[in-house]
């Protein structure tokens, strides 16, 4: 599906190539193929292992919290309608998770942790998927992270109550790992698979990495991952690419935006800390999911990983086989062929079929609201 808002696309064009000289990448030895943007190219270039500075953030404060769910949210099948339900009940569990007498089965010996994204929270990021990974035997399990206010780095979004994940991503990591333990020790399993969601699935990479959780996750399956950061549809880049000039925008935009957002862009600290040392680390099974249409993680294919030593990765194109799935990033968590990617991942053995149903952009639920 093409979007034909063409003021918006020049001005993204702008910035990107703007960004593309600043970066260097439209300079010798990097001319593009045909019908290649210049944003997949400054993409490659950082897939490459290219340098790109980062001069620190001017809003580099950290705090917050975590919390627990209270109560649960019903089952529904479209992101807009689950968001503003989010929004309403910022503290509701997604339906069928955190039940604390859940005990995992030999079939399924490992509890799942659903991780949601940026600005949203543990319901409206899973309102789709957590029932159908219960009601599949899994025991589930979800909390809501990075809640943090303006005096803490989160910026100005979470003046709405149910925007959360808006904190310092390495404390986010911490929180992470407090829930994992206390999962553990609830249920009585070695380990846990791990559902992350946008930058759910960058802040688990990072709790595996950096705070303990190495041996305490088996499969870290991933949708639409800031897992090498993103270019926001060329606006990051550009905010990159003056950064490298010594000016600091990236940084006092997370005063507005918050700081995990800032974090998540191409080239940041994070990021590069993140990846220094391979994307991947022994032991972990990888699922990684894109969509082609992305407008958030852009390039998409940003959010694959490589295979490093010991780890199997799959990364995976979520219209490869079903071009009837219109997924953005938002209503990728509501796509029923994304669930049945999933619900293999955990089991192939139970679900080894993948769905393909039309999902819209920006709508989702099958076109209905």
């Amino acid at each position: 599906m093409k979007r034909t808002n063409s003021s918006r696309s020049s001005i993204v064009a702008v910035l990107v190539g703007v960004a593309a000289l600043v970066l260097g990448v439209a300079g010798t030895g990097a001319s593009a193929a045909p019908g290649e943007s210049i944003e997949q190219l400054i993409a490659d270039r950082i897939g490459r292992g290219a340098a790109v500075a980062d001069y620190g953030f001017s809003a580099g404060l950290s705090g917050g919290f975590a919390s627990d769910t209270v109560g649960s949210g019903p089952v529904l099948p479209a992101w807009l309608a689950a968001f503003g339900y989010g929004l309403l009940n910022p503290d509701a569990a997604p339906p069928g998770a955190n039940d604390w007498n859940c005990k995992p089965t030999a079939e399924h010996p490992r509890p799942v942790v659903l991780l949601h994204g940026t600005w949203m929270n543990a319901y409206n990021s899973f309102a789709f998927m957590s029932q159908p990974i219960k009601d599949a035997g899994f025991c589930t399990f979800a909390f809501n992270y990075g809640r943090s206010n303006p005096a803490q780095g989160g910026g100005l979004p979470p003046v709405l109550p149910g925007v959360m994940g808006t904190g310092n991503i390495e404390d986010s990591a911490k929180q992470l790992g407090t829930f994992v333990d206390r999962v553990l020790a609830a249920t009585g399993a070695p380990a846990v698979d791990i559902i992350g969601y946008s930058q759910g699935g960058a802040m688990a990479n990072w709790y595996t990495k950096f705070e303990g959780g190495a041996d305490k996750v088996q499969h870290l399956i991933t949708f639409g991952a800031t897992h090498h950061g993103s270019t926001i549809d060329g606006i990051a880049a550009l905010g990159r690419a003056i950064n490298n000039v010594g000016v600091d925008v990236v940084g006092a935009s997370s005063i507005v935006v918050g700081h995990a957002v800032a974090e998540q862009t191409v080239g940041s600290d994070f990021v590069n800390r993140l990846n220094a040392n391979g994307d991947t680390i022994p032991g972990i099974d990888y699922t990684v999911v894109g969509t082609r249409y992305d407008e958030i993680m852009t390039p998409y294919n940003l959010t694959f990983l490589r295979q490093g030593r010991g780890a199997s990765v799959q990364n995976i194109t979520l219209q490869d086989g079903c071009e009837l799935d219109l997924s953005d990033h938002q209503t990728l968590m509501y796509s029923p062929r994304a669930l049945s990617i999933a619900l293999r991942a955990l089991d192939p053995a139970g679900h080894p079929n993948l769905a393909c149903t039309f999902n819209p952009w920006l709508i989702g639920g099958g076109g209905h609201l």
